[in-house]
């Protein structure tokens, strides 16, 4: 009875840039270079792939199937924000804020996945050469990226779910400048400690889990590197897996930063630095 009087939130407002307004326009021109940039590399790398049949191997076969869930990324963020820094009123629908954050939390789980898929991918290539091309067949590559797309939806589907299960009233600032987890929480009336614990547990499944994939990988590949006779071959192949760590290091350094810290070390301006 006492929800009935409360106002029952239908769109949330965007608060992350609000206090640089002499800056909006700048941050618009940098961000929108940045995210020009990134389209046109992911568009060359894609098209290279395509069209180039020497790359037509299950290491490119990844590269763009990453560059594709890259572009996809930033497309859910990125122009809504470029819009926001423009707008007087920086809103979205409580829906349109649904779909953002399934969609962000599918491409990014997937994203884990696939970076441990690529990982395997390096460790067969490195440490079973003669056997690469049978066990990492073109439907093998399918199936491993089929896996990690049905991994990320399900995961999103399930925070999604607990997320905007929660009743809404009154309160609709978002810290942030996209729909994520913590700041939508934040908003939310009251949510049960059960929701969170399991919230938690997907995400730290979602980050550990693809890790020690990936750590197991290169252990196995650092041991068979350091059999090889000549420095030049030790080379080549660490060279092959140097780009693969950098992202790695990037995509769980971010999302283990702002993920899997303590309730109580939260901080809005943090993430949406990060």
């Amino acid at each position: 009875m006492e929800q009935v009087n409360e106002t029952l939130v239908r769109e949330f407002v965007f608060l992350s840039f609000s206090s640089l307004a002499g800056l909006q326009w700048l941050l618009f021109i940098v961000f929108l270079l940045l995210y020009l940039f990134t389209l046109g590399t992911n568009a060359i790398i894609i098209s290279t792939i395509v069209l180039v049949r020497a790359l037509h191997t299950p290491m490119y076969f990844f590269l763009a199937i990453l560059s594709c869930s890259e572009t996809c990324y930033t497309f859910v963020i990125v122009p809504k924000m470029l819009a926001d820094l423009l707008a007087q009123k920086k809103t979205i629908s409580f829906l349109g804020c649904a779909i953002q954050m399934f969609t962000f939390l599918f491409l990014g789980c997937s994203h884990s996945f696939l970076l441990a898929a690529m990982g395997y991918d390096r460790y067969v290539a490195i440490c079973n050469p003669l056997r690469y091309t049978v066990l990492m067949g073109h439907g093998m590559c399918v199936g491993l990226v089929a896996a990690a797309c049905a991994c990320g939806f399900i995961v999103a589907q399930i925070i999604t779910s607990l997320v905007f299960y929660l009743p809404f009233y009154s309160s609709n600032q978002l810290q942030h400048f996209f729909c994520d987890i913590s700041p939508v929480l934040k908003v939310a009336s009251h949510h049960t400690h059960f929701s969170q614990i399991v919230i938690f547990i997907l995400c730290a499944l979602v980050l550990v889990i693809p890790l020690l994939l990936i750590l197991v990988s290169y252990i196995h590949i650092i041991s068979a590197i350091h059999q090889f006779p000549s420095t030049l071959g030790r080379h080549k192949a660490f060279s092959t897996c140097a780009s693969h760590l950098i992202v790695v290091t990037v995509h769980y350094g971010c999302a283990s930063f702002i993920y899997l810290r303590p309730k109580s070390n939260f901080s809005s301006s943090q993430d949406a630095l990060i």
